[in-house]
């Protein structure tokens, strides 16, 4: 009999454990991503002032860590640690943009053991009209999964934060992160 009550509440506790939508779908683990920061194609970077590059600057890295927090809170992608690879990440980021570095995001993603890599950008045309990008590449194949952009309205902490929320759920309610 305390064999069975234990068999019980150890199954208990390992489905109270999983991640919500894992325990709801019996899917098998999130593929691991690595997700690169967010790099910027500014078509106003003539008219920028030091104090403008800083706060861009702050909003990559804020939203670059707010979409890792979403993949890994919603158990759609399991993020890895860039740091691993961060030699290597710089090399390329010195000569050029990830998204057009012609297949060196994959030789990242090998080296940090990922099944997909996440090239991220966003594309100012004004200080109102931007856009957030990423696009989705399986390591093994260099195939494209998917890719996503969210059009923006305003440049600001909130706008770029509601954009990745926005995209993350269309992502997730869409199941692109199972391809």
């Amino acid at each position: 009999m305390s064999e069975r009550v234990f068999l019980t509440a150890l199954m208990a506790w390992l489905f109270i454990g999983m991640p919500a939508s894992a325990a709801q779908t019996n899917s098998p683990l999130p593929k691991r991503a690595a997700v690169m920061d967010f790099e910027l194609i500014n078509e106003m970077r003539d008219y920028e002032t030091a104090d403008t590059n800083a706060a861009q600057q702050r909003r990559l890295d804020l939203i670059s860590d707010a979409l890792r927090r979403e993949f890994d809170q919603r158990a759609m992608y399991r993020t890895v640690d860039n740091n691993a690879a961060a030699k290597l990440i710089a090399d390329q980021k010195a000569r050029q943009d990830l998204r057009n570095c012609n297949g060196c995001e994959l030789d990242i993603g090998r080296a940090l053991g990922a099944d997909v890599v996440i090239l991220c950008w966003v594309q100012k045309v004004s200080n109102l009209i931007l856009n957030v990008n990423i696009e989705v590449k399986e390591v093994a194949s260099g195939k494209t999964l998917y890719t996503k952009s969210v059009d923006l309205r305003s440049n600001s902490d909130n706008s770029w934060l509601r954009g990745i929320r926005y995209m993350v759920d269309s992502i997730e309610e869409k199941k692109q992160y199972l391809r």
